[in-house]
């Protein structure tokens, strides 16, 4: 039977992180979770929802370890921009093999794998229908893929930002260690920064509340949960 609700966001831009690809235990990519996170988006995309992605590459490479062992910040953020593009380039390969095309660009040049972050021509991208993956982070050292999101939503007047997590929400502490933790439905972007909360770094929560970008934390491994989202069904926390 064919969907008849209709969505409530046209551009949506999702946020990954590279821990959401990678193996129960370990590190990498597990093949069948990125599979799953292909098929997922490709649903979502039936709904004629125009589809950017920005993903994190802690699954490959995370920065902070590495500045603890001695190495400069600097060379442990542009590692882990690299880090983004394998992950990119993998997601895009399981969405284009089950047919949904696919773009992959980079904040960093590098013309054989893939295209060079311009504004505009992403966002013809996304007007013709084809999936965008933003990939190397700003292009810059000491930003996240946080700050990436938000700022590549603010360029491509993405609707939304939703962010993809291992919990149902945000709590006022890790529910993971905390069996006391509170679930909020709701939230301001000053409350995220007042109460310290671990959504988004304080420079990303900033460039969505300047742009009035709402965000949209959620259980990545919840049944059909970005298309419940697009279609008005209350799901995790929104910050707004």
């Amino acid at each position: 039977m064919p969907n008849t609700i209709k969505p409530i966001y046209k551009r949506i831009l999702i946020k990954l992180s590279g821990e959401s690809l990678c193996p129960a235990q370990g590190n990498g990519i597990d093949f069948d979770v990125i599979e799953k996170v292909a098929k997922m988006i490709k649903d979502v995309k039936s709904l004629k929802v125009e589809i950017a992605i920005v993903i994190g590459g802690g699954n490959i490479f995370r920065g902070a370890p590495a500045t603890k062992n001695g190495m400069d910040r600097t060379s442990a953020d542009y590692m882990g921009m690299l880090a983004t593009v394998i992950n990119a380039m993998a997601l895009q390969s399981a969405l284009e093999n089950i047919g949904t095309f696919t773009r992959v660009m980079t904040a960093i040049e590098m013309p054989r794998i893939a295209e060079p972050y311009i504004r505009r021509r992403a966002i013809r991208h996304l007007e013709k229908g084809r999936i965008v993956i933003f990939a190397g982070g700003t292009g810059n050292p000491y930003f996240t893929t946080d700050t990436t999101a938000a700022l590549r939503a603010a360029e491509t007047c993405a609707d939304v930002i939703l962010k993809a997590t291992k919990v149902d929400g945000i709590y006022s502490d890790d529910p993971m260690t905390n069996p006391d933790a509170v679930k909020f439905d709701e939230l301001s972007y000053i409350d995220v920064i007042k109460k310290k909360l671990k959504v988004m770094d304080s420079t990303a929560i900033t460039l969505c509340m300047d742009n009035k970008i709402p965000i949209n934390v959620f259980n990545m491994n919840e049944k059909d949960v970005i298309k419940r989202i697009i279609q008005g069904e209350k799901v995790g926390t929104t910050v707004k």
